[in-house]
């Protein structure tokens, strides 16, 4: 069960406006919304020239523009990072709190980037632009927040398993279609991802630096756990790889700490970190997997064991597994306007 505080009844009501409403982050935000309750005085969907006049729900969705954002409260941007360059300052500026999904202003020194459970201290005290994490970081801080109870987090590697829905509805869309085609012995060429994505993995589609052979999805998160956790010289080191599941990224986490720790003080602490399931029944080799995350608010932790590898005994190894469209994107960005909304 989530933990995070819902808004408070005596809320005044925002008008609220969701830029990337049509998308597959969008759609989550406005469920989110009405299932959480946040006090909505209004709702304005924007999107595309090429969405406009869609209807979701009882709205009709409206293209984005100069003026779309008058009266506007608090906007929640999901629709890339050239939207959000073009259109988040302009709404903070006529006194929106601007809540930003895309990689615009993260690594803006300037701009806090917050997961609420991890560094709520770090939300500004009134309206601006607070950028949401990668949807790996999002999921991956929610473990390693909790876990700096042990000592400090002095080097982590991490290998993930992310699903289609990080790479939006397109995605989802060409993984079951593709999946269908190769169960009946049919061709299928990819259109939205570079290679065939049924019954395969692959290295994440961002480009590749060739100095260091890190993609930008990889240099992305480590430099946005650096941020959040506030360990500017953290060790990190990050492996992305797109697996053919539809909803809800997984993976694999080394953490060494500066002194000994041992599993079953991180399974006390997991237990009662909000935001977290702990998902760890070693008799039943049942541990967090994506079927079982997606869907839900709490990213799922099991697997927790001693890093074999440390004779000093300083690392944990564990496995998590989150809703990408949820905790890594719209829950956050939800959890962040309801503390900060008054």
């Amino acid at each position: 069960m989530l933990q995070s505080e819902r808004p408070k009844a005596a809320q005044r009501a925002a008008n609220v406006a969701i830029v990337g409403a049509t998308g597959a982050v969008g759609v989550e935000l406005i469920g989110c919304l009405e299932r959480r309750g946040f006090p909505t005085a209004s709702l304005r969907l924007l999107a595309s020239e090429r969405s406009a006049g869609r209807r979701i729900g009882g709205h009709v969705v409206e293209a984005v523009s100069m003026d779309a954002f008058a009266g506007v409260d608090v906007a929640f941007f999901s629709a890339g990072a050239g939207v959000s360059r073009a259109y988040a300052p302009l709404a903070a500026a006529q006194g929106a709190l601007v809540v930003d999904n895309s990689s615009a202003f993260r690594m803006d020194p300037n701009v806090a980037l917050v997961v609420p459970e991890v560094n709520a201290a770090d939300l500004p005290a009134g309206p601006g632009i607070v950028a949401n994490p990668n949807c790996v970081t999002a999921v991956s801080v929610m473990a390693l927040g909790p876990l700096r109870a042990l000592g400090g987090i002095v080097r982590v590697i991490g290998a993930t398993y992310q699903s289609a829905s990080g790479a939006g509805a397109a995605a989802m869309d060409e993984l079951t279609a593709s999946t269908a085609a190769q169960l009946a012995g049919e061709a299928f060429a990819p259109k939205v991802l570079p290679h065939p994505y049924a019954f395969n993995l692959f290295s994440h589609n961002a480009a590749v630096d060739p100095e260091t052979g890190y993609n930008g999805e990889e240099e992305k998160v480590m430099a946005e756990h650096r941020k959040i956790l506030g360990l500017p010289d953290l060790r990190i080191s990050f492996t992305c790889v797109r697996v053919p599941v539809l909803r809800a990224h997984s993976m694999a986490l080394s953490v060494e700490f500066d002194r000994p720790v041992s599993p079953s003080a991180a399974r006390e602490i997991l237990a009662e970190a909000p935001g977290v399931r702990l998902v760890d029944d070693r008799a039943a080799n049942h541990f967090p997997m994506p079927v079982e995350a997606s869907g839900e608010d709490d990213v799922l932790v099991g697997r927790i064991r001693q890093d074999l590898s440390d004779p000093e005994g300083k690392t944990l190894a564990l496995f998590l597994s989150g809703d990408q469209l949820l905790r890594g994107a719209a829950l956050n960005a939800v959890l962040i306007a309801e503390r900060l909304w008054r």
